[in-house]
């Protein structure tokens, strides 16, 4: 098998080259650099385990799981990683069903005359729905290819509760941009260590964090740079290698992820693409991403963590919209 850049990996695989190298950052993957190639190239074995990878998050195994499944032979400790995720599947279809039943009851009961207002005071109801953790039915019946179809489609797919209409205020930031190798990793420490001998979180309680491809990649070397802003007082004073700028804001559609699981960059597209209601607003500029950027929403804590990792890090996927 030849090996295979970035981009084609991430063409056959639907998924960013940022997530590619966050997988191999993370040590589940790893590229090669061929004589005369100037980016990543990835090998047949490269190729089948990032299947596996892509088969056990489909499974909603967590990426930290998943490195202890691949990364070792200990069949013990894969068996207590997936019974431990099928008790926790198994408590959501719990759940999930009761709240059927309990709703379907509603429906029965709303369809009798004066029973609305009387719906919610039945003790017995609410002792159900507030065990709901704590109860146990088996199932029985047998999924069929065509159930587990759609329900792999309802799980790759946003629906509305999985996104949030949020706006932005105009505000005054301190932006710095990175093109190169690994350019996220260089940016945030440039930024990082200005927040802190600054004490911007001291002067700025509600400092935010945004980030972006600037610019995107463009070709199969999936090179690219990152740009950082935070958000600072009137006034605030901004040295070199910093700048300063002023961020418009406005109305957005923010999808919250972990950090690593920037695929569903994909399912926010697909989501507005669907909507009704609003529209994707492009800022028409294809360096910086066309006005997408990601918000880092726990950094004002990890920035001042010794080991921000031990955290985890979570992320608002932020897209730009208006009214159709």
């Amino acid at each position: 098998m030849e090996l295979q850049t970035i981009s084609q990996v991430s063409s056959q695989f639907r998924i960013s080259t940022r997530t590619l190298r966050y997988y191999e950052q993370i040590g589940l993957i790893q590229s090669t650099m061929k004589e005369g190639y100037s980016y990543r190239t990835y090998d047949e074995g490269t190729i089948l385990r990032l299947k596996q990878i892509i088969v056990l998050r489909k499974l909603r195994i967590p990426l930290k799981s998943i490195a202890k499944i691949l990364l070792t032979e200990n069949t013990a400790l894969a068996i207590d990683i997936f019974q431990q995720n099928l008790s926790e599947i198994g408590d959501e279809i719990t759940a999930l069903e009761t709240i059927k039943s309990v709703i379907q009851s509603f429906i029965e009961r709303l369809k009798i005359k004066n029973a609305k207002l009387q719906l919610l005071d039945d003790e017995s109801l609410l002792e159900i729905v507030d065990s709901l953790t704590a109860s146990k039915i088996n199932f029985k019946e047998d999924k069929t290819m065509d159930d587990l179809i759609k329900a792999d489609e309802k799980i790759n797919k946003l629906t509305d509760r999985d996104v949030r209409i949020v706006y932005l205020p105009p505000s005054g930031v301190a932006a710095y941009q990175y093109e190169g190798d690994d350019p996220e990793m260089n940016v945030h420490k440039v930024v990082d260590a200005f927040v802190r001998e600054s004490n911007l979180t001291e002067k700025k309680p509600d400092l935010r964090h945004y980030g972006f491809n600037s610019p995107n990649p463009v070709d199969e070397t999936g090179r690219h740079g990152y740009e950082v802003w935070v958000t600072i007082p009137d006034g605030f004073s901004v040295s070199e290698p910093l700048v300063k700028k002023h961020f418009e804001g406005g109305l957005y559609a923010a999808h919250m992820i972990p950090f690593g699981a920037f695929d569903e960059w994909g399912l926010l597209n697909q989501w507005i693409e669907n909507n009704g209601k609003y529209e994707f607003r492009s800022s028409g500029d294809y360096r910086n991403m066309f006005g997408l950027m990601e918000e880092h929403l726990n950094y004002v804590n990890r920035v001042h963590l010794d080991d921000p990792e031990e955290e985890g890090c979570q992320l608002d996927l932020l897209l730009p919209i208006k009214g159709r």
